[in-house]
């Protein structure tokens, strides 16, 4: 029996042996057989089902790989995307697998592709502005066909992403994601068409922004969802979704729809009953950081809904609303020995259709506790440029203690400070009308310290107030009495009373020394530098009304400001602006200016003058700055002004992002006489400007201004203004006399650009021409726009390769007009509808008597008559006509021609401003 029984147990070991080994040995011989035909057939089915291009360094076919699974491997693996992102990858990987079903590639002899695995992975999801999207790789099929024809199929019930950088860039929508560290798990049959898709997902970094602003920072996410898939109608329901980002719980349900034009979704994030401390775990680093040494109690909801269409073409947007609750709040930085304690906050806002116009925020109430001080408010608020308001505010604060039991960052504050605030009405300036509004705010023995700087400012005590009973600007009074600090042992004081803003009423004195250099570190900005001294001693006494109606004698204002090494650096500069010495008495309505000088980099200033209204101008926003400027200058490098073009990767083409054009404040109305001895603008070297310069209701004119170009004087004439923020639009006439083309091509970089046939050309002209027209966001012409007419004259030039006469010369066998010299040709020309039209011209060469008329435009096309007169007195003469272009002349006998196209500028063109003449041709 036992010999039975041991005979049975070794039969049944080598029968499980064998069947291993054979296993194995399966295992082994597969990938060995069928590598051809399955990377053939993945390479097929790819072809024939992707829209984008797939590469990969080699394939590789293994049971071990993702055992017990038989996988297909491809090694550094890449796929771009669809249109119009078709240059950019939407996958790069260092290894992806393909799951391939054992049995129906055994016994149907079909690749059947079930799992997909992603190690390593760059995923980079782009939508542009007008919806479309790199991902739509997958072409479907359009017609049915047999069962039996296609050897390929995707079946999915497992996709699996493993340390992964996903970026989602949605232009459209505004939204931007960036998740690293992205590790993901999705189960379910994907073959139907409709599914349950079971995700366990991991984040170790998850950035979310939207419309430019972060709201998400390196955040861990931590997910485990069930999402119903509509393959058939595209359509995503988030049934049950829990999510952790960082300790705090979330539930995440909705739905979301693709529609043809654009999407549909109905979104609900809530987190009930929370701990406070996990939702300071879920804001940006430093919050995070502040949490470590702080202890935070008490409970949160949060509720977060977006629900709608969001269709570009239709401008339909969806429904956002947030809501938040906090309960029996608590907060201690470093064991601070008072917290602050009783935190209640009721939260809730809504932006209708994402319309910021239509914001609603409803601060229900806001409260909490330092000991007996306190904070409360509530604050409603509708609208956004003329917001409709309801608020009461109210505090009695310990400042040090405030900031000792919040921990604010960076920054020591002391002081008490109380306020009452109570404000309810509509804000609508054009319509004279604000709030009506009382209110007291007193700062007594504050103290502002931050770590950077050293030094406090100290000793700030404000009293002020502010009431206006009948909700207009008429009525609004505003007293500040007083105002002092002490900063680096300098006392500052203010005393101001102001009232109705529609005729302002000021009392204002300061008087103080401050090293603005050092209370700037004490505030320090990113993209902003100041330095100097300012030293003020000042009184303003009258009304808007009487400095308006020119009643000086009625107000009373005096002093000085006196500047000293003031340095500017702003992120709208590209070197730093330095005003040397500058001191500006004030005397009624003017305020007069002596010795002002400045520097920018390598060039240099110095006005004095006087302005007008300057109270006026600086308190409201209706007055008009005047003022009478001598401006005198020995080196201008514009150059140094210009800001460097970025440059802006698109998915076709690399282009110039638009700078914008130069404002002109419609505000101004100044006077400039300006004399600069030397200037440089991109290379050209421009010498002794003198003219006069006029800014007023938003447009530049210069006057009579002469300068030297290649000791050629010029004379100019010019009006310039913007019309939006991307265009302007100008008017010019320039007169300049006898200037040499050579030089002209050596030395003036717009004149070699325009003016391509002069590279070899020699001798004297004359230029007097007037043109207008419009400007793009870069400051450069938009050649439909252009109107203008004018006379070149020619005293003596030499044309040596101009290609034009070259090729007649090939045509009519007539060597010797190949290089012509004219000299005392008058040629006028029109300009208008990107044409460029040429009125009959004759002249001479080696005897033959060339008489040339048609157009050009500015895209290089040709459509010139020519007759070219034979000797001796060109009375007859061969009929030619030139077409093609500027580059490729074609030259042909006979007079008929087709007219070149037009192209007519759709935008605004503004009349005429320094001659009628320019806009009639």
């Amino acid at each position: 029996m036992e010999k039975k029984k041991k005979h049975l147990l070794v039969r049944i070991l080598k029968g499980t042996g064998i069947t291993i080994a054979l296993l194995l040995l399966l295992m082994f011989l597969l990938p060995i057989l069928f590598p051809g035909k399955i990377a053939q057939e993945v390479k097929s089915f790819a072809n024939d089902k992707l829209d984008g291009e797939l590469n990969f360094k080699e394939a590789k076919l293994s049971f071990f790989e993702h055992f017990p699974s038989l996988t297909l491997t491809l090694t550094d693996f890449s796929l771009k995307g669809s249109k119009p992102f078709k240059k950019e990858n939407l996958i790069s990987a260092k290894d992806v697998s393909f799951g391939i079903n054992l049995k129906s590639l055994l016994f149907d002899k079909k690749v059947t592709i079930d799992k997909i695995f992603v190690y390593d992975a760059k995923v980079n999801v782009l939508v542009n502005e007008k919806g479309e999207a790199n991902y739509n790789v997958y072409i479907s099929d359009t017609k049915t066909v047999d069962a039996d024809t296609s050897t390929t199929s995707l079946r999915l019930e497992k996709i699996a992403i493993k340390n992964t950088h996903l970026v989602y860039n949605d232009k459209s929508t505004k939204v931007f994601i960036d998740a690293k560290g992205f590790n993901y798990v999705g189960k379910g049959d994907l073959n139907e068409s409709i599914f349950d898709l079971y995700t366990e997902a991991k984040i170790d970094s998850f950035d979310f922004t939207y419309d430019g602003e972060q709201y998400l920072k390196n955040k861990k996410v931590n997910a485990n969802l069930i999402t119903q898939i509509n393959t058939n109608s595209l359509a995503f329901i988030f049934q049950q979704n829990n999510l952790k980002i960082n300790q705090l719980p979330v539930e995440f349900k909705g739905k979301f729809n693709f529609l043809n034009n654009g999407y549909e979704m109905d979104f609900a994030i809530k987190s009930e009953d929370s701990y406070l401390n996990d939702f300071f775990t879920a804001l940006p680093p430093q919050y995070v950081t502040w949490l470590d040494k702080t202890k935070v109690k008490g409970n949160t909801d949060l509720a977060l809904t977006l629900k709608g269409k969001y269709i570009v073409s239709e401008n339909l947007k969806p429904d956002l609303a947030f809501n938040m609750k906090i309960r029996d709040g608590f907060i201690n930085h470093n064991e601070a020995p008072i917290p602050v304690s009783n935190i209640y906050l009721n939260f809730d806002t809504k932006l209708p259709q994402l319309d910021t116009e239509k914001l609603q925020v409803n601060i229900d109430s806001i409260f909490f506790n330092l000991n007996k001080d306190y904070v409360k408010a509530i604050i409603k608020s509708e609208g956004l440029s003329t917001p409709n308001i309801d608020a009461r505010i109210e505090s009695k604060v310990n400042l040090a203690q405030l900031n000792s039991a919040f921990g604010f960052g960076n920054m020591d504050l002391k002081g008490n400070l109380n306020t009452t605030i109570r404000s309810k009405g509509i804000y609508d300036k054009k319509q004279n009308k604000i709030p009506v509004t009382q209110g007291t705010f007193v700062l007594k023995n504050g103290y502002i310290k931050t770590d950077y700087y050293p030094n406090p400012i100290k000793n700030i005590n404000v009293s002020a107030t502010i009431l206006d009973k009948l909700g207009n600007l008429d009525d609004l009074k505003i007293n500040i009495t007083p105002a002092s600090f002490e900063f680096e042992g300098k006392p500052i004081y203010v005393n101001a009373k102001l009232e109705n803003f529609n005729n302002l009423v000021y009392d204002i004195k300061a008087k103080g020394e401050l090293n603005i250099g050092k209370i700037y570190k004490v505030f320090s900005q990113k993209g902003l530098d100041l330095e100097g001294i300012v030293n003020a001693n000042v009184v303003f006494k009258g009304t808007q009304n009487d400095a308006v109606s020119g009643n000086y004698a009625k107000l009373q204002n005096s002093g000085t400001v006196r500047l000293q090494n003031i340095k500017t650096t702003t992120e709208y500069l590209p070197k730093p602006f330095i005003i040397r010495e500058g001191l500006f008495k004030f005397h009624q309505d003017k305020m007069n200016f002596d010795d002002f000088k400045a520097t920018y980099g390598e060039s240099d200033f110095a006005m004095n003058g006087a302005l007008q209204n300057v109270i006026e101008f600086v308190l409201t926003d209706k007055a008009i700055l005047k003022g009478q400027f001598n401006f005198t200058s020995n080196y201008i490098n514009i150059d140094e002004f210009m800001m460097k073009s970025e440059v802006v990767n698109t998915n076709v083409d690399t282009v110039k992002k638009e700078t914008g054009v130069i404002i002109i404040p419609s505000n101004f109305d100044l006077q400039l006489k300006a004399k600069a001895a030397k200037i440089n603008f991109d290379g050209l070297a421009i010498n002794n400007l003198n003219g006069g310069l006029n800014i007023n209701k938003g447009r530049l004119e210069l006057k009579k201004a002469a300068v030297e170009i290649i000791d050629c004087k010029v004379q100019l004439d010019a009006v310039y203004g913007n019309q939006t923020d991307e265009k302007a639009f100008f008017d010019m006439k320039v007169n300049a006399n006898d200037f040499d083309v050579k030089r002209a091509y050596n030395e003036i970089k717009m004149f070699r650009e325009i003016v391509t046939a002069a590279e070899s050309a020699e001798g004297i002209v004359s230029l007097d021409y007037k043109l207008a027209g419009i400007l793009d966001g870069n400051m450069m012409p938009i050649y439909p726009s252009l109107r203008g007419n004018g006379v070149l004259s020619v005293s003596k030039v030499k044309m040596k390769g101009f290609k034009l006469m070259n090729v007649v010369s090939r045509k009519t066998g007539k060597e010797s007009i190949a290089n012509p010299d004219l000299s005392k040709v008058d040629i006028k020309t029109s300009i208008k509808n990107n044409i460029i039209t040429i009125d009959r011209f004759k002249f001479k060469v080696a005897g033959f008597r060339p008489r040339i008329e048609g157009t050009t435009s500015f895209d290089g096309r040709l459509n010139i008559k020519m007759r070219l007169g034979l000797p001796p007195l060109g009375i007859i003469g061969i009929p030619l006509k030139i077409t093609g272009t500027q580059d490729e002349p074609k030259v042909k006998l006979g007079k008929q021609t087709e007219d070149l196209q037009e192209t007519e500028y759709e935008g605004e063109v503004p009349a005429p401003l320094l001659s009628e003449e320019i806009h009639q041709n």
